[in-house]
């Protein structure tokens, strides 16, 4: 089974180009929703970010609040840290778990949505690795346009993660997406060619 990863910092694309793949027949893996299932309400998860982190990530009625959270790690790299130690481990678990479910089903490949690849994980680790990119100009714009982030929460964000300049010479393939969404899809549907001729799919 191909094992490939997609990443791509925020606002980049890599959701939509993820959806692509997922609509071209592509098994997933997506590291943001074993992030959430490992904070699920009574996960050890959630107690954990409880006793590291107080209340004041919790709304009143006890869920986590993921925006104080959020706010709170971005401004402030060891608490990211510390809620990377916490939830990093259960989506390697997890992630580990469906990608066994796929080859025990004979899926020929299999795309695994990793946000955060460089910055947490080995990249080679998986046989390829597609990374979806834009300028930070073009990624803050879209922040503050589509997300309604102010231009300094734009910034923590993209601060927060690694450049993409390291990350495109350690990748396989590279799409950029300065532009629009049909120039996406006309360059994710090579790449998807390929991934699946490498997979033996064609």
């Amino acid at each position: 089974m191909l094992r490939v990863a997609l990443t791509g910092n925020v606002a980049s694309g890599k959701s939509t180009v993820l959806e692509l793949f997922r609509h071209w027949g592509a098994a997933i893996t997506d590291a943001d929703q074993f992030a959430r299932q490992a904070l699920a309400p009574g996960s050890a998860g959630l107690r954990h970010v409880r006793q590291r982190f107080g209340a004041g990530v919790f709304a009143a009625d006890g869920s986590l609040d993921r925006a104080a959270l959020r706010h709170r790690i971005t401004a402030n790299p060891a608490e990211r840290e510390a809620l990377n130690a916490i939830v990093h481990p259960e989506v390697r678990r997890l992630s580990a778990e469906r990608e066994a479910e796929l080859r025990q089903a004979g899926a020929p490949l299999v795309v695994h949505d990793i946000p955060l690849l460089f910055e947490v994980l080995n990249p080679s680790d998986y046989d390829v690795v597609v990374l979806v990119d834009a300028p930070a100009v073009v990624r803050r714009e879209r922040m503050m346009k589509n997300r309604g982030l102010s231009g300094t929460e734009a910034d923590a964000l993209i601060a927060a993660q690694a450049p993409s300049e390291a990350k495109r010479a350690r990748s396989t393939f590279v799409l950029d997406n300065a532009g629009g969404r049909p120039d996406l899809e006309a360059a994710a549907r090579v790449v998807w060619r390929e991934l699946q001729r490498r997979a033996g799919a064609v």
